[in-house]
């Protein structure tokens, strides 16, 4: 993956730090250990999806970290694989019953769709998030009030109530910027996102001002990609993250309307990277993005 550009006026960012887990971290880490066993022995797909009554792709979406390890399966596969040590099969059943085990983000099961629920996971393993985004504000930089206004002209059909969850969802995402291990946020937005008065000229105000606030952390960087900005013809929001465990690979997160894309390949990955180091290069580097915030904060008092 090639190495990240640092804004220039900003000091490096420090080494990427492993973060504690969650459940989907470590149901994506036992698919990759699963799957280095699978290959070591030459067993194919096939053979170990028989193993456990099932089909190569119930195997892969196994090893991809798609669906939990259950107990019987893994210990049919361990067999198949030739791990009898029992302190290593334990370690393997540990971390599947880790794995198995249900998220935060579960008590938001009632408005949390399932394509998702894999983003909230990944998010909450990563130990840096970089993203691009188009026409609203990243939600972990939100306000409530924001967060409400442009909820409700996602879902115009949804009874408040629901469009209420979905801003607690939201909110209770940035605890993560919070915690002791947070993950590095980087992100660039397109000039646009800034003006558009989302909830009304006071509720934009307070965001700004929130957005201020949240730039002062250390682990929190923003960037504006003015409408001059060429790099940012991609045209498309996108997230990319980065784990701190070796058995993670970076992925890449594609939101539409109604589902998302995840690709993971070293090759598109690379490419999306690529779009992201050039838009940081091109936007308005850190300082200039503050003052760019505080000409707009005039504009509206």
């Amino acid at each position: 993956m090639p190495a990240m550009m640092q804004p220039s006026g900003e000091p490096r960012l420090g080494a990427v730090q492993e973060p504690s887990s969650g459940p989907t971290a470590l149901r994506i880490i036992l698919g990759v250990k699963l799957r280095r066993l699978r290959q070591s022995r030459e067993i194919t797909r096939e053979d170990a999806g028989r193993a456990i009554r099932g089909s190569h792709a119930k195997i892969t979406r196994l090893e991809r970290g798609q669906v939990g390890a259950k107990e019987r399966d893994l210990r049919d596969l361990l067999t198949l694989y030739g791990i009898h040590d029992p302190d290593k099969r334990e370690e393997f059943f540990d971390l599947a019953r880790q794995a198995n085990s249900p998220g935060w983000w579960c008590q938001y099961s009632d408005v949390l769709e399932d394509w998702f629920e894999l983003h909230l996971g990944l998010e909450d393993a990563a130990s840096m998030i970089r993203t691009y985004e188009v026409q609203f504000l990243p939600g972990l930089l939100q306000t409530e009030d924001y967060a409400y206004a442009v909820s409700k002209l996602g879902y115009p059909n949804t009874e408040p109530q629901k469009v209420d969850r979905i801003v607690e969802l939201r909110m209770a995402r940035q605890r993560l910027l919070h915690r002791p291990d947070p993950p590095r946020l980087w992100a660039v937005v397109d000039e646009a996102v800034l003006r558009r008065p989302f909830g009304g000229a006071e509720v934009m105000r307070r965001q700004l001002e929130h957005l201020l606030k949240m730039i002062e952390l250390p682990h929190v960087t923003l960037q504006v990609a003015p409408f001059e900005v060429t790099a940012a013809a991609a045209g498309t929001p996108v997230t990319l993250l980065r784990f701190g465990d070796p058995d993670l690979p970076d992925k890449v997160y594609l939101e539409h309307l109604t589902n998302a894309v995840y690709l993971d390949k070293p090759s598109d990955v690379d490419q999306y990277t690529l779009i992201i180091n050039r838009l940081c290069a091109e936007a308005c580097q850190p300082r200039e993005t503050a003052a760019f915030i505080e000409q707009l904060l005039a504009e509206l008092r």
